[in-house]
């Protein structure tokens, strides 16, 4: 007898929705994470004594009848979590050559806003949100196809996607509006999947695109919320999850299937089958071997590209964002309209000289949960692209132990980010009390990412959808999940984890969200005092040790 049903290796979004929908339908499962904190790209971690949340700034679809919001309340996770919403009149603020606009929630506001301010463009801007609205609606559609009927009736049920969605974004911007800023503006948020206008197909540009067009929501308490909300629902259907087990190799039987895992301390734990979180090139590459490979599967990984990586920098500051002006809202800057530039700068040679960086993305983490303040200073993240070839020389060296010309180059990089943040928050450079810079190689090693890249597979026009690496693999019993197969991203990953437990249990979609949660808790990030007394206590404590550091 096997020591469970199915194993599944790491704990990101995809592996842990995957093992609970699992769990609750009577599997033994068991979740194997390398890291000390279960999450992938969903954990927290603490430095300096500051809480930081490196791959989670925003989620949508929380709003009533919204997609990831039916996953939750549906896997019953809704009862540990509880979501911000960010400004609702501008989620994403946008700073573009000393121009500003703000993002609103809501498909119909963004327009009449953008209309407003480009009304010469009216009609465009009118037929490209109608584009993107549809097809992301067709997207979803194409996911749930079970049937023969369904899939003849795809040409007419998929139309817009089937004409547009390989095209790349600046061709459909071509179609409909001219003005460079209106463009960089409808452009903005291609750093949510990291893929130039130019080279983005257009379908992946519109699920990112109409998937805030509700809004924009963070979980209180910071990306860790998620992962631990699923452990014990996991827990709770009876499955386990380990974390410091990184998995060495993936047992194959005499028939060639997956049969079970090695840890890397030589510990042999056998499945029934074993469902991968890790990237493909992880996954084959290292864990199952490329020896046992088929020729096709191997020249597959060879062409794989892999997405953008950058420099991500965690700060505190001891400015009072809030009393500036600053909100729950990301900020996207960009040094002109021209947003090539950003992935131009990714795709040089280096990436890392002493030119002014192009662009940033930065986000006020105390703002969107006001009761993470710590030593009473706000904390912000900040992000921008770089290719992971000007770290390649170091790959090698141990995390902790890298050579002093990394570490020097991290401090003069470091200096960059807090010079291009003061871009958005003037003075924070001077005003920063703690700041710490992560780098692709950081990446590597905490989440096991192939070239330390954000998003998985690159999903450029022939890496997306049926030309990608979808959740079934040549070897049986084992399957893939995460941000490399159907989608990147919390809702992406999500949604392959879904897709697999679907695939194994033979059942739909629908039969696995069958929870009953409770109703998703979402409370303005802006307004405390409309948050339950409990949490505006916390919020309180919060704000009195910033008034207490305050003090001369």
């Amino acid at each position: 007898m096997r020591d469970v049903d199915t194993i599944v290796i790491g704990s990101g979004a995809g592996g842990l929705a995957c093992a609970v929908a699992l769990a609750q339908a009577g599997q033994r499962v068991l979740v194997l994470e390398q890291h000390e904190v279960p999450g992938g790209w969903c954990h927290s971690f603490r430095l300096g004594g500051y809480q930081f949340s490196p791959g989670v700034h925003y989620i949508g679809e929380l709003d009533e009848g919204g997609g990831l919001r039916r996953v939750y309340e549906g896997l019953g996770v809704s009862r540990d979590l509880v979501f911000l919403e960010l400004n609702p009149d501008g989620f994403d603020h946008v700073l573009i050559g000393g121009e500003r606009f703000d993002i609103p929630k809501g498909r119909n506001r963004l327009e009449a806003r953008l209309i407003e301010r480009f009304p010469h463009e009216s009609r465009g801007i009118r037929d490209y949100l109608e584009l993107v609205d549809r097809s992301a609606k067709e997207l979803g559609q194409a996911q749930k196809i079970g049937s023969l009927p369904d899939l003849l009736s795809l040409p007419w049920r998929a139309r817009h996607v089937l004409r547009w969605g390989l095209a790349s974004l600046d061709h459909v911007l071509d179609r409909h509006v001219h003005d460079p800023m209106l463009r960089a503006l409808l452009s903005i948020q291609a750093g949510d999947h990291g893929l130039p206008p130019s080279k983005a197909p257009f379908a992946l540009h519109a699920a990112v695109q109409a998937h805030y067009f509700n809004g924009g929501f963070y979980p209180m308490g910071g990306a860790q919320s998620l992962p631990k909300a699923f452990a014990r629902a996991l827990r709770r259907a009876g499955g386990g999850i380990r974390l410091n087990a990184a998995v060495d190799r993936i047992l194959l039987g005499e028939n060639g299937a997956a049969c079970g895992v090695r840890l890397a301390g030589g510990e042999e734990i056998t499945a029934t089958r074993v469902v991968s979180n890790a990237d493909p090139g992880i996954t084959f590459g290292r864990l199952v071997g490329l020896e046992n490979l088929s020729t096709r599967l191997r020249s597959k990984l060879a062409r794989t590209r892999w997405s953008i990586s950058g420099l991500s920098l965690f700060g505190a500051t001891d400015l009072d964002l809030a009393d500036m002006g600053y909100d729950s809202g990301n900020y996207w800057y960009s040094r002109s309209t021209n947003l090539e530039a950003s992935y131009d700068f990714s795709n040089g040679s280096t990436g890392l000289d002493d030119e002014e960086l192009p662009g940033l993305f930065l986000t006020i983490t105390t703002l969107k949960d006001r009761t993470k303040k710590a030593k009473g200073h706000q904390t912000f993240e900040a992000f921008t692209f770089v290719p992971f070839g000007g770290f390649d020389r170091w790959s090698d060296s141990r995390h902790g132990d890298r050579p002093g010309d990394y570490v020097e180059l991290k401090k003069r990089l470091e200096k960059r980010m807090l010079r291009a943040a003061d871009k958005v928050v003037p003075g924070i450079s001077e005003h920063s009390v703690f700041a710490e810079l992560a780098t692709p190689l950081t990446n590597a090693h905490y989440v096991r990412s192939t070239k330390g890249s954000f998003y998985g597979t690159e999903k450029s026009r022939w890496q997306l959808g049926p030309f990608g690496f979808g959740v079934a693999t040549e070897v049986s019993d084992l399957w893939l999940c995460g941000a490399s197969t159907l989608g990147h991203g919390v809702m992406g990953a999500t949604a392959s984890g879904l897709a697999v437990a679907a695939r194994i249990l033979r059942c739909s979609w629908r039969d696995l969200l069958d929870q009953r949660g409770p109703d998703l808790r979402i409370y303005p990030a802006d307004d405390p005092s409309a948050w339950p007394p409990q949490l505006r206590r916390k919020r309180r404590s919060a704000d009195n040790a910033l008034a207490r550091s305050a003090k001369p």
